[in-house]
């Protein structure tokens, strides 16, 4: 195919016009236009072969994915997405069957939660790869950030952790059902639960790198330290025994849930609107004022041993 070719077919997946989407896909620039008493908040990401995905993974795999990680960076600011741009790299030759499984995959997930595609580009690349810049909105100063956690405030988890990571070693083993590797193929984006939670966290972001090295930036972020509960952490389903179950449920990455503060006062009822949304959601631990990540036994114990902020990272 023609790079105009690719595009065509890649776009005939997506609506030409919504809400807020002025001039979409076709000129130079989209045009796009916020709902009154919004303002738009914006994250990019890539998911790469080779890096993100490798041959377990179909088209429409990837095109989701490639959305979902972006949606997720908007469920932790409790913004509700509104519009992408989507960049896609491609070997050569370009495939139908390759354009149009990222396309469906992309599309399926676009629609669920009403996020429009309002541009993009194809250009040639040395393997597929897929690039989103996602708008969300929420009301002016309503954003949840990393930075609000205070000493005494709960830490919470939705979904269980470590299900990408055992995905993950699946897939790299070969011969794994794809029904197994589905948490590492396509995450689901938190949305419902960040928009449950606005107004009631002190702090969210979403799970990408592992568990410890993220509560390792949010601790920071708010100059404070944290302890986690062992007994308490929603291990996913299958993981081995400890310690190795344990390491990959804190350390693995791409769980793409959502860690929140709350302050203790104001759990039951984010416990309560997270549960509304069918979510999962279990408080894990707590902030502290001492520095550091640590891990207590259970939530009484007078004792707890230092945790390294380890997970994923690019370099």
């Amino acid at each position: 195919m023609t790079e105009g070719q690719a595009i065509a077919r890649f776009l005939r997946r997506f609506p030409e016009r919504g809400a807020g989407l002025v001039v979409g896909p076709g000129d130079d620039c989209a045009v796009l236009a916020p709902r009154a008493g919004t303002v738009l908040c914006a994250t990019t990401d890539c998911v790469r072969e080779g890096v993100h995905f490798g041959p377990g993974f179909s088209p429409e795999d990837v095109g989701h994915k490639a959305l979902a990680v972006n949606l997720s960076d908007l469920a932790a600011m409790g913004a509700q997405p509104r519009f992408f741009l989507a960049a896609v790299e491609l070997r050569p030759p370009a495939r139908a069957g390759v354009v149009d499984g990222l396309a469906r995959g992309m599309a399926a997930l676009a629609k669920r939660h009403g996020c429009l595609l309002a541009g993009g580009n194809f250009s040639r690349g040395p393997g597929l790869a897929v690039t989103i810049t996602a708008l969300g909105e929420l009301g002016e100063g309503t954003a949840l950030l990393r930075s609000g956690l205070s000493p005494g405030d709960l830490l919470a988890v939705t979904g269980r952790l470590g299900a990408a990571a055992l995905g993950l070693a699946r897939l790299r083993a070969g011969h794994a059902p794809r029904s197994a590797t589905l948490a590492q193929r396509r995450p689901e984006p938190r949305v419902a639960a960040g928009l449950a939670a606005r107004g009631i966290a002190t702090a969210a972001m979403d799970l990408s790198d592992g568990l410890l090295l993220d509560l390792g930036r949010m601790a920071r972020a708010s100059g404070c330290g944290a302890t986690l509960w062992r007994d308490a952490l929603p291990i996913a389903r299958g993981l081995p025994a400890r310690p190795d179950g344990l390491t990959l449920a804190l350390s693995g990455g791409e769980d793409y849930e959502l860690l929140l503060g709350v302050r203790a006062r104001d759990w039951p009822r984010l416990q309560r609107r997270i549960a509304a949304t069918g979510t999962d959601v279990a408080a894990i631990g707590v902030a502290t004022a001492r520095r550091g990540l640590r891990l207590a036994a259970h939530r009484d114990a007078v004792t707890a041993r230092p945790l390294p902020a380890t997970g994923f990272s690019h370099f």
